[in-house]
């Protein structure tokens, strides 16, 4: 799928989250539910790192398409070293590596090691880069007619704002995990990168999602539904049909999350 789409879907997932949290008796506080929301729809466009002209490649500017150059590589150098029999061989790295739940639940782990682990700062840096992917994907039109500058400039203010309504007492900072402040980080950062290789596993190549399982005498399996149900990325499906579903899911489960239902 294409980037809006993607953040769609992940911020659409995490509100859903947080209406099966509500009626599992874990409630989200509001900046939680909006800050995860916000989180995982910049965490779904993330595993296009293995791509060079992705919208995150576009996003922190040289910074982020040296970053693609050097993911793609060793994407395509673990795709190498690992394939199995059936698969075929390739040139590049997208939708290997970074396309994978053992990528996904990797960058989730230590994204909330350096949240707990590191200081104020820390917790910045990781809503600053989100809050920037969020910007690029739900925000697209606005983001491609303005400066990268004005971008980053709206990311960091936004981050510095919601970390200090997280730190507020009961504002969800120590959510879910009450010894543990902003381990609950990681969680919408594991769910964005998943929601976005489901979301590629709808289209006509798949998504190697299970790697490195073998299924198939395949490690990079591309797993699908039959070929028949699927969709090229950016089509009429995926615009005028999943787009406005992405909407309306995000608004039940928001409402749900928030007891309004």
């Amino acid at each position: 799928m294409m980037g809006p789409a993607h953040s769609l879907s992940g911020a659409a997932a995490w509100l859903g989250v947080g209406a099966a949290a509500a009626g599992a008796g874990h409630p989200m506080p509001w900046p939680v539910l909006a800050v995860g929301a916000l989180i995982c729809a910049g965490a779904a466009l993330a595993p296009d790192l293995d791509h060079k002209s992705a919208t995150i490649s576009r996003s922190f500017g040289p910074i982020s398409r040296i970053l693609c150059g050097v993911i793609d590589a060793l994407s395509h150098s673990v795709y190498k070293a690992t394939r199995g029999k059936g698969d075929p061989r390739r040139n590049g790295g997208h939708r290997t590596l970074t396309h994978t739940a053992v990528w996904a639940v990797l960058i989730g782990a230590g994204a909330s090691a350096l949240a707990m682990g590191g200081d104020r700062w820390a917790v910045l840096g990781i809503l600053f880069v989100h809050l920037v992917l969020a910007v690029e994907g739900l925000l697209w039109r606005m983001a491609r007619t303005s400066s990268d500058v004005l971008v980053w400039l709206l990311g960091a203010t936004s981050a510095w704002i919601l970390a200090g309504v997280l730190d507020r007492p009961g504002n969800g900072s120590d959510w879910l995990f009450a010894d543990h402040p902003y381990l609950w980080l990681g969680l919408p950062i594991v769910l964005g990168a998943l929601v976005h290789d489901i979301g590629d596993a709808l289209t006509v190549s798949g998504c190697p999602i299970l790697w490195p399982l073998p299924i198939a005498r395949k490690r990079w399996y591309p797993v699908g539904p039959p070929k028949a149900m699927r969709f090229r990325a950016g089509s009429k499906v995926e615009i005028k049909v999943l787009m406005p579903l992405f909407m309306v899911l995000g608004g039940i489960g928001a409402l749900g999350a928030l007891d309004l239902v």
